[in-house]
């Protein structure tokens, strides 16, 4: 995979944040405060990656839209009550982008959270100046449509079968597959090896900081 790519788009949580057992409880201490069945963790970490609307939608089928709102409401001034830093990425991951940004690589996320909330994980990081840019769900469609893919793509002038898009949900390989673009997985967040396996991405890998032995 040397000299194959230009364009690396990460996804944010779970692929470079270590981040997916608190959204997972979060939406949990949601379903408690509105009275509905709590899902199970793996129930939550499913549906991390598409559109907080869509993933309530997911978790909660039927509920009407005021309802839809205040699950909202709750995750996300649960989410937001925890503070992050750069020591919430996983290990290595800033060293890595600032490694692939002086190797001349142009560098993007492309994630299911809002664009209030990317950029305060942005700031609190200190990793906003190492991408070219990013796309949130409540900006372009939701994952799996490819189309902040396409719109990444775009913006940085890069040929698609020069890009690659790294994530650790299905919805990420999903997104992925109908752009269609090349994909390395990452078993370290939403989903297992195994699972992810299945969408037959280039490689699947423990650790996103894996991925500078093979670009």
């Amino acid at each position: 995979m040397k000299n194959r790519f230009d364009l690396i788009i990460f996804d944010w949580d779970g692929t470079l944040i270590n981040s997916i057992d608190w959204i997972a409880q979060c939406l949990q201490y949601a379903a408690i405060e509105c009275h509905y069945p709590i899902p199970s963790a793996q129930a939550a970490k499913d549906v991390i990656g598409l559109s907080i609307f869509n993933a309530m939608q997911a978790l909660f089928p039927g509920v009407d839209l005021p309802t839809q709102e205040r699950l909202v409401g709750l995750y996300s001034q649960k989410y937001a009550s925890k503070e992050l830093n750069r020591d919430d990425l996983f290990p290595g991951v800033y060293e890595m982008l600032v490694q692939f940004k002086e190797s001349g690589y142009q560098l993007a996320v492309a994630t299911g959270k809002t664009r209030l909330g990317l950029q305060h994980a942005l700031a609190a990081t200190g990793t906003e100046d190492l991408f070219s840019i990013t796309r949130c769900s409540d900006e372009t469609a939701s994952k799996p449509d490819p189309k902040m893919l396409h719109e990444i793509i775009r913006h940085t002038d890069t040929a698609k079968e020069r890009a690659l898009m790294v994530g650790d949900s299905i919805h990420d390989l999903q997104m992925a597959h109908n752009a269609p673009m090349s994909v390395v997985a990452v078993s370290c967040g939403a989903h297992s090896a195994e699972c992810l396996q299945r969408y037959n991405p280039l490689l699947c890998l423990q650790q996103p900081t894996e991925l500078l032995n093979f670009i």
